[in-house]
C-alpha cells in the first residue's frame, strides 16, 4: 500500500461515516483515499477506476462453486508443480495504463516464481502485475458483465497480464484468454474442449470437467490430469499392483516347481501316497495333480 495513503488513514476527520462507505459506487475520490479508507473496507469490496469507485458485484452460486473448483485444480497443480503462487482474499494492483490508472481485484490471481516482483508474505496488495488473473463473471446486469469481459479484459491487456480467464456457469460465457506474439489477447480453449495454459506449463482441464465439477478424484486416471491431480494416490496404486504382479509371479513359479516335482516322481514309480509323503503335500492335491498332467 502506497505510503501516502498510510499517512491519509491517521487523519480521522476526513474517514467517510459507514454510510459513505457502504454506498460509495461511482463515488469519486483520490488513489490516496481509496488506499486508505475504501480498498480494506470489509462490507464492500471496492476497485478503482481512475478516481471513480467501482463495487465488486457478486456472483451466483453456481458460478462460485464452478470459480471453486478450478482454484481447487490449480491448487492442486501448484502444490505438485511449484511454479507459482496463488492469492486471493481481494488484494489489489495497480494498474499504470496509458491513459489512466486503475486498481483491480480479481477473485483469483497467480504469480509465477520468475516474476520480478514476488507475492510479500505480509503484503496486503500486489506492487506488480499479476501473471493469471481469474474472474467469476457476475450476470446481475449489463455493466457488470461488460467490466469483466470488456473493460478488465482491456485493461489486462494493456498492463501485461499473461493470461485472463473468465469462470460462468453458462458455457457460452467461459473466456481463456491469453497473450499472443502480437501482445494481445487470444482464446486458448480449444477445439477439444481443453484449455492448457501457457503461462503454468502442464497446467490443463476439459471445459466439460470444469462446469460439471467433477470430483478430482474421479480425474486422477485421465491422462490429461496425470501429472498433477493425486499423483501419490496413483504411486500407491501402481506400488500395489506391482505387489500384486510380483505375489502372483512367486505362486506361478512356485506351482510350476510343485507339478515338475510331482511328475518327476511319478515317473520314477513313486505313487500319490509315496509323493505327498515325500514332498510334504497333501495327497488330495498331488492326485489332481498328476490327473491334470
Amino acid at each position: 500500500m502506497p505510503a501516502t495513503a498510510k499517512a491519509l488513514a491517521t487523519t480521522d476527520d476526513l474517514r467517510p461515516t459507514e454510510d459513505e462507505l457502504m454506498n460509495a459506487d461511482g463515488r469519486r475520490v483520490s488513489e490516496a483515499e481509496y488506499w486508505a479508507y475504501y480498498y480494506e473496507f470489509p462490507d464492500v469490496h471496492y476497485e478503482w477506476n481512475n478516481g471513480r469507485l467501482e463495487e465488486k458485484p457478486v456472483s451466483d452460486n453456481l458460478t462460485y462453486w464452478i470459480y471453486n473448483w478450478l482454484r481447487a485444480l490449480l491448487d492442486e497443480f501448484l502444490k505438485w508443480h511449484p511454479i507459482a503462487k496463488c492469492t486471493a482474499l481481494e488484494h489489489g494492483f495497480r494498474l499504470a495504463l496509458s491513459d489512466r490508472v486503475v486498481i483491480r481485484k480479481p477473485d483469483l490471481a497467480v504469480v509465477r516464481n520468475d516474476n520480478p516482483v514476488p507475492l510479500g508474505d505480509l503484503d496486503r496488495s500486489y506492487r506488480g502485475v499479476f501473471d493469471l488473473c481469474i474472474e467469476a463473471l457476475s450476470d446481475s446486469n449489463r455493466a457488470a458483465r461488460e467490466r469483466d469481459e470488456v473493460e478488465k479484459r482491456r485493461d489486462y491487456a494493456q498492463a501485461g497480464v499473461r493470461e485472463y480467464y473468465i469462470v460462468h456457469h453458462n458455457p457460452e460465457r467461459l473466456t481463456f484468454l491469453s497473450r499472443g506474439s502480437d501482445g494481445g489477447f487470444e482464446s486458448i480453449l480449444g477445439a477439444d474442449g481443453i484449455v492448457r495454459s501457457r503461462t503454468l506449463p502442464g497446467f490443463q482441464f476439459h471445459s466439460r470437467d470444469m462446469l460439471g465439477r467433477t470430483p478430482l478424484e474421479a480425474l486422477r486416471h485421465d491422462p490429461l490430469y496425470q501429472a498433477f491431480v493425486y499423483p501419490q494416490w496413483q504411486q500407491e496404486e501402481q506400488a500395489r499392483l506391482q505387489e500384486e504382479q510380483a505375489r502372483q509371479q512367486a505362486e506361478a513359479e512356485r506351482d510350476a516347481t510343485r507339478i515338475a516335482a510331482i511328475t518327476k516322481l511319478h515317473a520314477l514309480g513313486l505313487d500319490p501316497m509315496q509323493i505327498a509323503e515325500a514332498l510334504d503335500l497333501d495327497r488330495a492335491l498331488v492326485a489332481a495333480i498328476l490327473d491334470a498332467c
